[in-house]
């Protein structure tokens, strides 16, 4: 999605705008800031697993090592499908890795943090989360582009309709936590 150049994620704008302001690699932020979302999960009551802390370590890894080794694809006929695929992938793999149940990833554990303890809906705490950390990392100076508007307003309904279907155990028990406050 990085390499599409026609916007990023709202986690990467915000890593965007954190790499301006200190210098570091977009992925090595992308790592502290998943470290530092942590912290948020407190009042939240969420629980880290081994998947939680994997995700914080290898997420901007990979963005790290995609962005240095990997060429940005040419053609926009090639970059919005690419773009596109990695927001649909993006939302298959939370539902999978959520539902294996080795601990959500930090934006992951704020999303089904907040379902749980407010009983809103998943995809409305994803597009809240996702729309704040925009607006955050656009007035830090991250890039914001059509990719960027799509996947924030895009990433809470798709999340919201995957996950249910991949890991419906996980939201039935966090349905049931939230309607018994």
């Amino acid at each position: 999605m990085v390499q599409a150049t026609v916007g990023v994620g709202p986690w990467t704008v915000l890593a965007q705008g954190l790499a301006r302001q200190t210098g570091a690699g977009v992925g090595w932020v992308t790592n502290a800031v998943g470290l530092a979302v942590l912290l948020l999960w407190i009042p939240l009551r969420q629980r880290p697993g081994v998947g939680t802390l994997l995700n914080v370590l290898l997420v901007g890894t990979f963005i790290e090592a995609t962005v240095t080794l990997l060429p940005a694809p040419g053609s926009l006929l090639l970059r919005v499908p690419l773009f596109a695929a990695g927001l649909v992938l993006l939302a298959v793999a939370s539902g999978v890795y959520i539902g294996a149940r080795f601990g959500p990833g930090p934006r992951d554990g704020l999303m089904t943090g907040l379902h749980a303890r407010t009983g809103r809906p998943l995809w409305q705490c994803r597009a809240a989360v996702e729309l704040s950390v925009l607006a955050a990392g656009w007035l830090l100076g991250g890039d914001v582009g059509v990719g960027t508007v799509a996947f924030a307003l895009g990433v809470g309904p798709l999340v919201g309709w995957f996950l249910p279907r991949l890991a419906p155990s996980v939201v039935a028990s966090r349905d049931r936590a939230a309607a018994a406050r």
